[in-house]
Protein backbone atom coordinates (compact mmCIF):
# COMPACT_ATOMS: atom_id res chain seq x y z
CA UNK A 1 0.00 0.00 0.00
CA UNK A 2 2.88 2.35 0.73
CA UNK A 3 4.18 1.81 -2.82
CA UNK A 4 0.76 2.66 -4.26
CA UNK A 5 0.60 5.82 -2.19
CA UNK A 6 4.10 6.82 -3.27
CA UNK A 7 3.22 6.29 -6.94
CA UNK A 8 0.04 8.33 -6.45
CA UNK A 9 2.12 11.23 -5.13
CA UNK A 10 4.44 11.11 -8.14
CA UNK A 11 1.49 11.01 -10.53
CA UNK A 12 -0.09 14.00 -8.79
CA UNK A 13 3.19 15.91 -8.94
CA UNK A 14 3.46 15.49 -12.71
CA UNK A 15 -0.24 15.48 -13.57
CA UNK A 16 -0.24 11.87 -14.77
CA UNK A 17 -3.36 9.70 -14.38
CA UNK A 18 -2.78 6.45 -12.49
CA UNK A 19 -4.28 3.32 -14.04
CA UNK A 20 -3.86 -0.20 -12.69
CA UNK A 21 -3.52 -3.50 -14.45
CA UNK A 22 -5.91 -5.07 -11.96
CA UNK A 23 -5.86 -8.68 -13.17
CA UNK A 24 -4.35 -9.83 -9.84
CA UNK A 25 -5.83 -7.20 -7.53
CA UNK A 26 -7.05 -9.68 -4.91
CA UNK A 27 -3.82 -11.67 -4.72
CA UNK A 28 -1.89 -8.42 -4.32
CA UNK A 29 -4.31 -7.23 -1.64
CA UNK A 30 -3.78 -10.51 0.23
CA UNK A 31 -0.01 -10.00 0.23
CA UNK A 32 -0.58 -6.48 1.57
CA UNK A 33 -2.66 -7.95 4.39
CA UNK A 34 -0.16 -10.61 5.47
CA UNK A 35 3.07 -8.69 4.84
CA UNK A 36 2.49 -4.99 5.41
CA UNK A 37 2.54 -3.43 8.84
CA UNK A 38 -0.83 -2.20 10.06
CA UNK A 39 -2.89 -4.17 7.52
CA UNK A 40 -3.43 -7.50 9.29
CA UNK A 41 -6.68 -6.44 10.98
CA UNK A 42 -8.27 -5.02 7.84
CA UNK A 43 -10.68 -7.03 5.73
CA UNK A 44 -9.88 -7.85 2.14
CA UNK A 45 -12.68 -5.54 1.00
CA UNK A 46 -11.20 -2.67 3.02
CA UNK A 47 -7.75 -3.18 1.51
CA UNK A 48 -9.12 -3.38 -2.03
CA UNK A 49 -11.08 -0.18 -1.49
CA UNK A 50 -7.89 1.51 -0.26
CA UNK A 51 -6.09 0.30 -3.37
CA UNK A 52 -8.65 1.61 -5.82
CA UNK A 53 -9.27 4.90 -4.04
CA UNK A 54 -5.74 5.81 -5.16
CA UNK A 55 -6.40 5.08 -8.84
CA UNK A 56 -7.95 7.04 -11.69
CA UNK A 57 -8.95 3.84 -13.41
CA UNK A 58 -8.02 0.27 -14.19
CA UNK A 59 -8.03 -2.38 -16.88
CA UNK A 60 -8.54 -6.00 -16.01
CA UNK A 61 -8.56 -9.43 -17.57
CA UNK A 62 -11.51 -10.99 -15.79
CA UNK A 63 -10.10 -14.49 -16.30
CA UNK A 64 -7.72 -13.92 -13.41
CA UNK A 65 -9.12 -12.48 -10.18
CA UNK A 66 -12.57 -12.16 -11.70
CA UNK A 67 -12.78 -15.96 -11.48
CA UNK A 68 -14.59 -16.29 -14.81
CA UNK A 69 -13.79 -17.99 -18.10
CA UNK A 70 -13.76 -15.02 -20.44
CA UNK A 71 -13.85 -11.25 -20.71
CA UNK A 72 -12.33 -8.13 -19.28
CA UNK A 73 -13.28 -4.65 -18.17
CA UNK A 74 -12.15 -1.04 -18.09
CA UNK A 75 -13.13 1.32 -15.29
CA UNK A 76 -12.35 5.02 -14.86
CA UNK A 77 -13.45 8.08 -12.91
CA UNK A 78 -13.32 10.62 -15.74
CA UNK A 79 -16.75 10.81 -17.43
CA UNK A 80 -15.42 12.15 -20.72
CA UNK A 81 -12.81 9.41 -20.91
CA UNK A 82 -15.52 6.86 -20.15
CA UNK A 83 -17.59 8.14 -23.05
CA UNK A 84 -14.64 7.83 -25.43
CA UNK A 85 -13.91 4.32 -24.22
CA UNK A 86 -17.57 3.34 -24.49
CA UNK A 87 -17.63 4.50 -28.11
CA UNK A 88 -14.56 2.40 -28.89
CA UNK A 89 -16.08 -0.54 -27.07
CA UNK A 90 -19.23 -0.28 -29.18
CA UNK A 91 -17.11 -0.27 -32.33
CA UNK A 92 -14.97 -3.29 -31.45
CA UNK A 93 -16.85 -5.27 -28.79
CA UNK A 94 -20.49 -4.36 -28.17
CA UNK A 95 -22.77 -1.86 -26.48
CA UNK A 96 -21.68 -0.53 -23.05
CA UNK A 97 -24.49 -2.55 -21.45
CA UNK A 98 -22.80 -5.84 -22.30
CA UNK A 99 -19.43 -5.15 -23.95
CA UNK A 100 -19.58 -8.13 -26.25
CA UNK A 101 -20.20 -10.61 -23.45
CA UNK A 102 -23.17 -12.83 -22.71
CA UNK A 103 -25.32 -11.79 -19.80
CA UNK A 104 -24.48 -14.94 -17.85
CA UNK A 105 -20.75 -14.11 -18.08
CA UNK A 106 -21.34 -10.63 -16.70
CA UNK A 107 -23.43 -12.08 -13.86
CA UNK A 108 -20.68 -14.60 -13.11
CA UNK A 109 -18.13 -11.79 -13.00
CA UNK A 110 -20.24 -9.86 -10.49
CA UNK A 111 -20.14 -12.92 -8.24
CA UNK A 112 -16.47 -13.66 -8.90
CA UNK A 113 -15.31 -10.18 -7.91
CA UNK A 114 -16.79 -10.82 -4.47
CA UNK A 115 -15.83 -14.46 -4.07
CA UNK A 116 -12.19 -13.72 -4.89
CA UNK A 117 -11.90 -11.74 -1.64
CA UNK A 118 -12.45 -14.86 0.47
CA UNK A 119 -9.32 -15.16 2.62
CA UNK A 120 -9.48 -18.95 2.77
CA UNK A 121 -9.44 -19.08 -1.03
CA UNK A 122 -6.53 -16.63 -1.28
CA UNK A 123 -4.57 -18.50 1.40
CA UNK A 124 -5.02 -21.74 -0.56
CA UNK A 125 -4.28 -20.05 -3.88
CA UNK A 126 -1.00 -18.44 -2.81
CA UNK A 127 -0.09 -21.53 -0.79
CA UNK A 128 -0.41 -23.75 -3.85
CA UNK A 129 1.93 -21.47 -5.79
CA UNK A 130 4.42 -21.46 -2.92
CA UNK A 131 4.27 -25.26 -2.75
CA UNK A 132 5.11 -25.61 -6.44
CA UNK A 133 7.99 -23.14 -6.15
CA UNK A 134 9.42 -24.79 -3.05
CA UNK A 135 9.33 -28.27 -4.61
CA UNK A 136 11.07 -27.06 -7.78
CA UNK A 137 13.68 -25.29 -5.66
CA UNK A 138 14.31 -28.51 -3.73
CA UNK A 139 14.97 -30.26 -7.04
CA UNK A 140 17.58 -27.65 -7.97
CA UNK A 141 15.55 -25.79 -10.61
CA UNK A 142 16.53 -22.09 -10.48
CA UNK A 143 13.42 -20.00 -9.91
CA UNK A 144 12.62 -16.45 -8.86
CA UNK A 145 12.19 -16.63 -5.09
CA UNK A 146 9.87 -16.09 -3.36
CA UNK A 147 7.07 -16.94 -5.82
CA UNK A 148 4.09 -14.62 -6.19
CA UNK A 149 0.41 -15.36 -6.02
CA UNK A 150 -0.37 -17.09 -9.29
CA UNK A 151 2.83 -18.35 -10.93
CA UNK A 152 6.33 -19.68 -10.49
CA UNK A 153 9.02 -18.25 -12.78
CA UNK A 154 11.97 -20.38 -13.86
CA UNK A 155 15.13 -18.30 -14.32
CA UNK A 156 16.18 -19.46 -17.77
CA UNK A 157 19.20 -17.14 -17.69
CA UNK A 158 20.61 -19.51 -15.06
CA UNK A 159 18.92 -22.77 -16.01
CA UNK A 160 20.18 -22.68 -19.62
CA UNK A 161 23.25 -20.48 -19.24
CA UNK A 162 25.05 -22.66 -21.80
CA UNK A 163 22.66 -21.55 -24.57
CA UNK A 164 23.13 -18.20 -26.35
CA UNK A 165 20.14 -15.82 -26.34
CA UNK A 166 20.08 -15.93 -30.14
CA UNK A 167 18.53 -19.42 -30.06
CA UNK A 168 15.79 -18.40 -27.60
CA UNK A 169 16.43 -20.77 -24.68
CA UNK A 170 13.11 -19.89 -23.02
CA UNK A 171 11.20 -21.21 -26.02
CA UNK A 172 13.42 -24.29 -26.11
CA UNK A 173 12.64 -25.05 -22.46
CA UNK A 174 8.95 -24.30 -22.92
CA UNK A 175 8.69 -26.72 -25.84
CA UNK A 176 10.62 -29.42 -24.02
CA UNK A 177 8.28 -29.29 -21.01
CA UNK A 178 5.26 -29.74 -23.26
CA UNK A 179 6.82 -32.64 -25.15
CA UNK A 180 7.99 -34.29 -21.93
CA UNK A 181 4.71 -34.22 -20.05
CA UNK A 182 2.00 -32.25 -21.85
CA UNK A 183 2.41 -29.31 -19.48
CA UNK A 184 1.85 -25.88 -21.08
CA UNK A 185 4.19 -23.18 -19.79
CA UNK A 186 5.03 -19.77 -21.20
CA UNK A 187 8.22 -17.93 -22.17
CA UNK A 188 8.40 -14.51 -20.53
CA UNK A 189 11.71 -13.23 -21.84
CA UNK A 190 13.47 -12.39 -25.07
CA UNK A 191 10.65 -13.34 -27.42
CA UNK A 192 8.04 -11.54 -25.33
CA UNK A 193 10.23 -8.43 -25.12
CA UNK A 194 10.24 -8.11 -28.93
CA UNK A 195 12.66 -6.20 -31.11
CA UNK A 196 14.05 -2.71 -30.80
CA UNK A 197 12.23 -0.75 -33.54
CA UNK A 198 15.36 1.27 -34.36
CA UNK A 199 17.94 -1.51 -34.55
CA UNK A 200 15.75 -4.51 -35.28
CA UNK A 201 17.69 -6.45 -32.66
CA UNK A 202 16.09 -8.54 -29.93
CA UNK A 203 15.57 -6.62 -26.72
CA UNK A 204 17.44 -8.09 -23.77
CA UNK A 205 15.24 -8.18 -20.67
CA UNK A 206 16.83 -8.32 -17.24
CA UNK A 207 15.64 -11.89 -16.83
CA UNK A 208 14.83 -14.56 -19.38
CA UNK A 209 12.02 -16.48 -17.73
CA UNK A 210 9.55 -19.31 -18.22
CA UNK A 211 6.28 -18.86 -16.35
CA UNK A 212 4.35 -21.69 -14.73
CA UNK A 213 0.96 -20.00 -14.21
CA UNK A 214 -1.54 -21.98 -12.16
CA UNK A 215 -5.17 -21.89 -13.23
CA UNK A 216 -7.47 -21.01 -10.33
CA UNK A 217 -9.68 -23.65 -8.74
CA UNK A 218 -8.49 -26.44 -11.01
CA UNK A 219 -5.43 -28.33 -9.83
CA UNK A 220 -4.61 -30.51 -6.84
CA UNK A 221 -1.34 -31.12 -5.00
CA UNK A 222 -0.90 -34.26 -7.09
CA UNK A 223 -1.01 -32.13 -10.23
CA UNK A 224 1.68 -29.88 -8.76
CA UNK A 225 3.86 -32.90 -7.99
CA UNK A 226 3.46 -34.08 -11.58
CA UNK A 227 4.55 -30.67 -12.90
CA UNK A 228 7.59 -30.75 -10.60
CA UNK A 229 8.59 -34.16 -11.96
CA UNK A 230 8.18 -33.07 -15.60
CA UNK A 231 10.05 -29.77 -15.23
CA UNK A 232 12.80 -31.41 -13.19
CA UNK A 233 13.41 -34.05 -15.85
CA UNK A 234 13.73 -31.36 -18.52
CA UNK A 235 16.12 -29.40 -16.32
CA UNK A 236 18.24 -32.47 -15.56
CA UNK A 237 18.59 -33.11 -19.31
CA UNK A 238 19.07 -29.45 -20.25
CA UNK A 239 22.38 -30.07 -22.02
CA UNK A 240 20.48 -32.07 -24.65
CA UNK A 241 18.04 -29.28 -25.52
CA UNK A 242 18.12 -27.71 -28.95
CA UNK A 243 17.66 -24.02 -29.62
CA UNK A 244 15.06 -22.57 -31.98
CA UNK A 245 14.80 -19.97 -34.70
CA UNK A 246 11.82 -18.23 -36.23
CA UNK A 247 10.12 -19.65 -39.29
CA UNK A 248 7.36 -17.06 -38.92
CA UNK A 249 7.66 -13.86 -36.93
CA UNK A 250 4.75 -11.39 -36.86
CA UNK A 251 5.57 -7.70 -36.81
CA UNK A 252 3.83 -7.17 -33.46
CA UNK A 253 3.08 -9.40 -30.48
CA UNK A 254 5.29 -12.16 -31.85
CA UNK A 255 5.05 -13.89 -28.50
CA UNK A 256 1.55 -15.15 -29.28
CA UNK A 257 1.67 -16.46 -32.85
CA UNK A 258 5.31 -16.94 -33.90
CA UNK A 259 6.43 -20.29 -35.33
CA UNK A 260 9.81 -21.96 -34.86
CA UNK A 261 12.07 -24.80 -35.88
CA UNK A 262 14.82 -26.45 -33.86
CA UNK A 263 18.50 -25.68 -34.48
CA UNK A 264 21.57 -27.57 -33.38
CA UNK A 265 23.89 -25.78 -30.95
CA UNK A 266 27.52 -25.30 -31.84
CA UNK A 267 29.69 -27.22 -29.36
CA UNK A 268 32.00 -24.20 -29.24
CA UNK A 269 29.23 -22.14 -27.65
CA UNK A 270 28.10 -24.73 -25.13
CA UNK A 271 29.30 -24.70 -21.55
CA UNK A 272 31.49 -27.67 -20.66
Amino acid sequence: MKCLKDVRKICDEYGIPLFYDAARFAENAYFIKIREKGMADKSMAEIVRMQFELADGAVMSSKKDGLVNIGGLVVCRDKELYRKLAAMGTLFEGFPTYGGQAGRDIAALAVGLREVLDEDYLRWRTGQTHYLGARLRERGVPIIWPPGGHAVYINISKALDHMPPSVYPGIAFQNAVYLEGGVRVCEIGIVLAGRDPETGEDRKPRFDLVRLAISRRVYTQTHMDYVVDVVSRVYENREKLKGVRFTYEPAVLRHFTAEYEEVELSTRRMRV
